[in-house]
């Protein structure tokens, strides 16, 4: 299905009845990644999955957004599609979107599949530092875009110009002080070989929080798919399945 959110087609699905879990996908990916989890529950919940903009078969922005651009595009969507007060599951960045969401709108219950949300100072790897002191000396300024090209993210070589800048904007916003508002239980699921989004920042943000619960699954960033039959059997027990 179609809808127009701020001049962008929006793609998205929606099926089951009940009560609404939205879920939101992380970066460079799309509504395929969401939809095992939302398969084991269209029984009793409805289930709506978007591909956010700028990814699946949704338009990109016209601009450079934010993570409160996104949630704001979030607001009007679920406006638009009459969900009521949802259960957001969130992967990554969509996880990130769910947090900058749920701090400003009433939800049910909050899930977040390893969610970057701190940023929490590490020494930084060589070649950052190498393109960092480039960047800095004179006449050499404009070479920051230029070299990313060979030392950037897979997702930033990957990316259009304005999805390259956004995703600058998304990694760099620490969104701690809107986890610390978000009064719904929330529960994060994290792989305990996450490079992704490491496991002490999770700890972190499990304390940050004012009612969340971490649990570690062995996998990566992708845990939440890597042990499915086990994050179901864990997602019915918290809501109250």
């Amino acid at each position: 299905m179609k809808t127009i959110i701020q001049d962008l087609n929006i793609n998205y699905i929606q099926y089951g009845e009940g009560k609404d879990i939205l879920l939101l996908h992380g970066w460079g990916q799309n509504i395929q990644m969401m939809k095992p989890i939302g398969d084991n529950f269209c029984d009793r919940f409805r289930i709506t999955i978007l591909d956010l903009p700028g990814f699946g078969e949704s338009d990109e922005p016209k601009e450079t957004w934010d993570i409160d651009k996104y949630s704001v595009l979030l607001e009007k969507f679920v406006a638009a599609t009459n969900i009521k007060k949802p259960i957001i599951m969130g992967h990554s960045f969509g996880g990130r979107v769910a947090i900058r969401y749920s701090a400003r709108n009433p939800i049910e219950k909050l899930i977040l599949f390893g969610s970057p949300c701190i940023r929490i100072q590490e020494e930084l790897p060589f070649h950052v530092k190498v393109l960092k002191k480039l960047k800095t000396l004179p006449g050499l300024n404009g070479i920051g875009e230029y070299m990313k090209n060979f030392i950037g993210s897979r997702d930033y070589k990957a990316a259009s110009p304005i999805m390259r800048q956004t995703l600058v904007e998304v990694v760099n916003e620490d969104l701690s002080k809107y986890a610390r508002e978000i009064e719904e239980p929330t529960l994060l699921i994290w792989g305990d070989h996450d490079t992704e989004a490491p496991v002490n920042e999770a700890k972190e943000l499990e304390k940050i929080m004012i009612d969340a619960a971490l649990i570690l699954l062995p996998g990566t960033h992708y845990a939440y798919l890597e042990n499915l039959p086990r994050v179901v059997q864990i997602l019915n027990s918290f809501l109250g399945g």
